[in-house]
């Protein structure tokens, strides 16, 4: 039997919002599932929120209420792991630790057929590790998906290093056939999503370490000159700096303290403050006291002040002698000395993003009228301007220089290939373009520059540029 015949029994362990999930896409697609959970009637109840939950699909005509009926049948708790005999899938959804992990699949071994495949939807351990403890690891894959399942499209197919290649193979056309994206990985830490995502978050905080911006500022730049869907801090807010602050540092030490993976000091004190974001009432953001959103910092521009020129943020140009240039990761004083001339630096625009916000740094001799009438012209333009400190890489750039650069590190390593890793982020994180493709539209050179530039700035050596960007860069 193939692994997409509708035929085939799929038992999920793990009945909490994942693994609910989970059971629903399978189910959905045609499968007869059996939903286990340690906790008595967790199973029952799974199934009767879900029954909730389709109602009122049912009720916004996004189904009918036949197909919801034959969805919720073909989904069957289960008091025992015994009573999962017949899957021939079996796919784990619950709590984060290895032993734990570990135990519960020796037993299903013994309890499932010796073809049926042992599916793991494990977001940070080892899969290899987790296998360890089989008589056949070469069964053992991971599945991992995203939160909510049935939503979210992306399934990292994640092989130990005992994986056999046609297991791999059969749980990602299954991925496939349920309506999912399916990139395949190798089991290192974070896989691919947790570990490419880690500098939206990490560049974020030391730009508030550093005093760059406000959140709010630093988040607009983000969501309206970048075209991500959330601002780095919105996103921390809601999913917990707990959470957060954990995933960080877990990943930080399986890369045995590498510090491009550094978690930062000022998310330890809200994990410490117990300011953990939206669930607390309080991260980044006040959400007891704010009835709205706190304002980004904005550049004023009068219309009247505008050039009779308009200006475009991806090629420099010369205006009344002033040199406006995009980031190429120095800071404007060092490019005004070298031209022996002023110089504005302008950040990375998504010229898709909705917004169209822009950050720009001068060089101290700019005169201020003349940045009142570039933020005019621009404004005119359908571009909100916001004047930063004169910092290197400044916001957009920097971030997706280092986003890009973990994804070339990720494809060196043999950890997924490029196409995998722009997949995974985009459908996997809702990113705007996948941040190797998004390096490539900047030009390679370019974003190397921009590492090799704070990385000589800063001395700080997060900044390193991947052999395998600075081999690209070359070709």
């Amino acid at each position: 039997m193939s692994a997409t015949d509708h035929k085939r029994i799929v038992a999920v362990i793990g009945a909490g919002t994942m693994g609910a999930g989970i059971a629903q896409v399978a189910a959905a697609y045609g499968h007869q599932v059996l939903l286990y959970d340690v906790a008595p009637d967790a199973a029952r109840a799974a199934k009767a929120g879900l029954s909730q939950r389709l109602d009122s699909r049912v009720a916004r005509a996004k189904m009918t209420a036949d197909e919801a009926n034959a969805l919720l049948d073909r989904i069957r708790p289960v008091a025992d792991l015994a009573d999962l005999a017949g899957a021939g899938l079996v796919i784990e959804a619950i709590v984060e630790d290895l032993a734990i992990k570990q135990t519960v699949f020796a037993e299903l071994e013994k309890t499932v057929a010796d073809d049926a495949i042992l599916a793991t939807n494990t977001s940070s351990i080892s899969v290899t590790s987790i296998a360890r403890a089989l008589a056949a690891p070469e069964r053992m894959v991971g599945m991992h998906f995203f939160n909510p399942a049935p939503v979210m499209k992306l399934v990292e197919v994640v092989s130990g290093r005992a994986t056999a290649p046609e297991v791999a193979q059969a749980v990602f056309d299954l991925a496939g056939a349920w309506g999912k994206v399916a990139v395949r990985a190798k089991s290192t830490p974070g896989f691919i999503v947790n570990r490419v995502a880690r500098p939206f978050y990490a560049e974020a905080l030391r730009l508030f370490e550093e005093q760059v911006a406000s959140p709010a500022t630093l988040d607009a730049l983000m969501t309206d000159g970048g075209g991500f869907r959330m601002g780095p801090f919105a996103l921390m807010d809601l999913i917990g700096h707990d959470v957060n602050y954990a995933v960080s540092q877990s990943v930080f030490d399986a890369f045995y303290q590498d510090p491009r993976f550094r978690p930062s000091l000022a998310q330890r004190e809200l994990v410490n403050a117990g300011h953990l974001g939206r669930k607390s009432g309080r991260g980044f953001y006040d959400y007891a006291k704010d009835t709205s959103a706190p304002t980004p910092q904005t550049e004023p521009a009068d219309p009247d002040l505008a050039l009779p020129t308009p200006i475009d943020p991806m090629h420099p140009c010369v205006i009344d002698g002033i040199h406006i240039v995009p980031s190429d990761g120095r800071l404007a004083r060092q490019i005004a000395r070298e031209k022996g001339a002023p110089v504005m630096v302008l950040d990375l625009l998504n010229a898709d993003a909705p917004g169209q916000r822009l950050g720009f740094a001068t060089s101290p001799d700019v005169p201020q009228d003349m940045v009142a009438r570039v933020a005019a012209t621009l404004q005119g333009q359908g571009i909100v301007c916001t004047h930063l400190p004169d910092w290197p890489g400044l916001v957009v750039m920097r971030t997706v220089g280092m986003l890009a650069n973990e994804g070339f590190e990720a494809v060196l390593q043999g950890v997924a290939s490029e196409s995998d890793v722009d997949a995974a982020m985009q459908f996997g994180l809702n990113y705007p373009k996948g941040p190797i493709a998004w390096a490539r539209d900047i030009g390679l050179g370019r974003v190397l520059a921009v590492l090799d530039n704070l990385q000589g700035l800063t001395g700080d050596p997060r900044y390193r540029a991947s052999l395998g960007l600075r081999m690209a860069a070359m070709e």
